[in-house]
């Protein structure tokens, strides 16, 4: 009988003990993959002229701020400032974080427009990242 429990305690002890290893390997993604991902959000959603998206989740409130200083709504003055974009593309680069700061390098093009590379921008705003900047 005491074998029989030693060995449901073995048992179970093994299948927790590897999930226990493989949760530590797994810390969940780093800053720069964050970063990456908030700039590749931006340029979908720029693309897909989700307005509403840019002013909700990916855009920093200080360059909201900038955004509406020409006395529109947030989704009002980027729909009139990008709304004449056609086929927007990023394409992301180097990502550097420096604490609550961060910069991503992208190349953008749009149709009948040179296309440019550029230095996004981005600081952590309540622990995500969000654009700051349009271009440096």
């Amino acid at each position: 009988m005491l074998r029989a429990v030693r060995r449901r305690c073995i048992a179970l002890a093994v299948p927790a003990a590897m999930l226990a290893l493989a949760a530590c390997g797994s810390g969940g993604p780093t800053d720069e993959q964050l970063v990456a991902r908030a700039v590749t959000a931006f340029g979908r959603a720029t693309a897909a002229k989700d307005y509403r998206a840019l002013c909700a989740r990916i855009l920093a409130p200080s360059l909201i701020e900038q955004v509406t200083s020409i006395g529109l709504p947030c989704e009002k003055a980027l729909e009139r400032g990008l709304g004449g974009v056609r086929s927007p593309q990023l394409t992301l680069g180097a990502v550097t974080v420096d604490g609550d700061r961060a910069t991503a390098e992208v190349r953008t093009a749009a149709a009948n427009q040179a296309p440019s590379r550029d230095t996004l921008r981005l600081e952590k705003v309540r622990g995500a990242w969000r654009v700051a900047s349009l271009a440096q």
